[in-house]
């Protein structure tokens, strides 16, 4: 069963510097959508109003890269670690992630829809691994899944990500989808930020707390592969003490 968002006593970032809720209204306008925009219903909608009617386009694949763990945790808040019961500080994030079926040229909500994401935390750590930032295993904070409503959406309670070495920052998602017996429709790819709305957020803490980081989308490898990048950018919105970021993601289907 899918959770609410934890709630807590404290604000989980200091909020005195309402800049950076400026900047990610107007990075709104500035950022890529990728993928096909349902023709009706709540996923043709976002913060911002109705959604403009897009080509039917299939979202590039990306690099699942080695810190996918299917932990089949279904929930909306992926802030929470279910072990230790701590919450991971940072900006808020509502991360809506809006699939639709390509079959051919045309292009359908697609409910059912598994949609798993996993990221690193403000200071650059996973859960469940054990790397160069530590021994995380069996932690499981920033990881869930959900499954798209009828509008094809998914939608998570998460924060915005911090940085590692040799990335730009980025959030990991996946989408499967059964297709009879035992063939099923997936795609894996990342999600991205605009390098202006980061330095902002990362001014603040915890993230500063790690320092400057290394790697902005172009100078990612990943993030230039085939210029896949530059339509794997999240839309961000205001939305009270955070942002929403849409994105649409084309699946296909035939």
């Amino acid at each position: 069963m899918s959770d609410d968002p934890v709630k807590t006593n404290r604000p989980l970032v200091d909020w005195s510097r309402r800049e950076v809720l400026g900047l990610l209204g107007t990075a709104a306008g500035a950022a890529a959508l990728t993928g096909c925009t349902p023709a009706s219903g709540e996923g043709a909608r976002d913060a911002a109003g109705p959604a403009q009617a897009l080509d039917c386009v299939v979202t590039p694949a990306q690099t699942e890269g080695p810190y996918f763990v299917d932990e089949r945790l279904e929930r909306r808040d992926i802030r929470l670690d279910p072990k230790t019961k701590a919450v991971k500080e940072g900006v808020p994030l509502r991360l809506r992630i809006h699939v639709s079926r390509v079959d051919g040229g045309a292009c359908a909500p697609l409910a059912g829809a598994i949609v798993d994401v996993w990221q690193c935390d403000a200071l650059g750590a996973y859960s469940d691994v054990w790397d160069h930032n530590g021994d995380t295993r069996g932690q499981k904070f920033l990881r869930g899944y959900q499954v798209t409503d009828r509008s094809g959406t998914a939608e998570f309670v998460t924060i915005y990500p911090g940085w590692y070495a040799r990335r730009a920052v980025h959030i990991h998602f996946k989408v499967r989808h059964p297709a009879g017996g035992k063939r099923s429709h997936e795609l894996t790819s990342q999600l991205y930020f605009d390098d202006a709305v980061t330095d902002r957020v990362h001014a603040l803490p915890p993230y500063n707390a790690k320092g400057a980081r290394d790697t902005r989308n172009d100078l990612d490898g990943i993030f230039r592969a085939s210029d896949s990048g530059s339509e794997l950018l999240l839309r961000l919105s205001r939305n009270g003490p955070g942002s929403v970021g849409d994105i649409n993601v084309g699946l296909r289907m035939s």
